[in-house]
């Protein structure tokens, strides 16, 4: 029996296809939250991954937002790729500072002037990964916030819910705005009232933390994640001033059926239906968060 290390797991490829949403997204409408993931011969994945997933190319990407309507994207570095933020910034140049704003990995000892590279490549966030194995340790949270936070970047956190009310009062003093990933990461079944959805609001009252509302990891019925309907309501209308949408694509590191991104638009339109709060949601709170001007 061979002794060596276990390759890492596979995961789905993208869709081949999405449905068409009932309602298209509004003018300038942003998809906050996607990974571009290849070609594997130009950007290799990093050795210490967790999982390996099929190439997810920005024509794929395009293709899905002409169906939803957005117009503007956050490309948001994955955790397969370390600091190597090759590929990311690649999808920026292509779709250009009008279009795209990137969010990256990096390393402590990073220095100023790639620093100023990436924020002229459309940067404006660094991920902190706190669930995947290959994304920085939660001791590098506050030394990276000290770098970025002359740019005027936020922190973006990707944390098990399970966490948030003892790494609460870390995000609250860190020196930038914080974006908490797919609601908190929080399952659904917890409801409301539980300890880690509690300090999630406490987080969004105190005016300096974000949430994006992708919501279909904190499903526990799986597809098509109804389930989650009641909580990311709720949510989206305790704050809707500091919340924005995103898909995921390509869902990577996912189980069970994938989600349709078209009727991810649909969800958010069900958790959302004032058409201003929509607006607020999709484009504006966008605008702001990733200076699009």
């Amino acid at each position: 029996m061979h002794s060596g290390t276990i390759a890492p797991p596979m995961c789905q490829p993208a869709r081949p296809s999405i449905s068409r949403p009932r309602k298209k997204a509004p003018p300038n409408a942003c998809d906050c939250h996607i990974h571009i993931i290849g070609p594997h011969s130009r950007f290799p994945l990093g050795s210490n991954r967790a999982y390996t997933p099929p190439e997810a190319s920005i024509a794929q990407y395009e293709a899905v937002q002409d169906i939803l309507g957005t117009e503007r994207v956050v490309v948001v570095q994955a955790s397969v790729y370390g600091t190597d933020n090759r590929c990311t910034l690649a999808a920026l140049d292509h779709f250009g500072p009008s279009r795209s704003r990137g969010v990256v990995v990096i390393a402590p000892s990073i220095g100023d002037v790639e620093l100023r590279m990436m924020h002229d490549a459309g940067v404006r966030g660094i991920r902190i990964n706190l669930v995947t194995p290959g994304g920085p340790p939660i001791a590098h949270l506050t030394a990276l916030a000290r770098r970025i936070a002359p740019f005027g970047w936020h922190t973006q956190v990707f944390v098990n819910g399970a966490s948030l009310p003892e790494l609460a009062p870390t995000l609250r003093s860190l020196p930038t705005d914080v974006v908490i990933d797919h609601l908190g990461h929080i399952p659904c079944a917890w409801g409301f009232e539980h300890p880690a959805f509690d300090a999630l609001r406490g987080l969004l009252d105190g005016g300096r933390v974000w949430l994006k509302a992708c919501a279909y990891r904190s499903s526990v019925a799986g597809y098509p994640f109804d389930d989650v309907d009641d909580i990311a309501a709720r949510l989206v209308a305790h704050a809707p001033q500091r919340c924005v949408w995103g898909t995921d694509w390509p869902h990577p590191s996912f189980e069970g059926t994938l989600p349709d991104d078209g009727e991810l638009l649909d969800a958010f339109m069900r958790w959302a239906p004032d058409p201003a709060v929509q607006q607020m949601v999709l484009v504006d709170n966008p605008a702001h968060l990733y200076q699009f001007t």
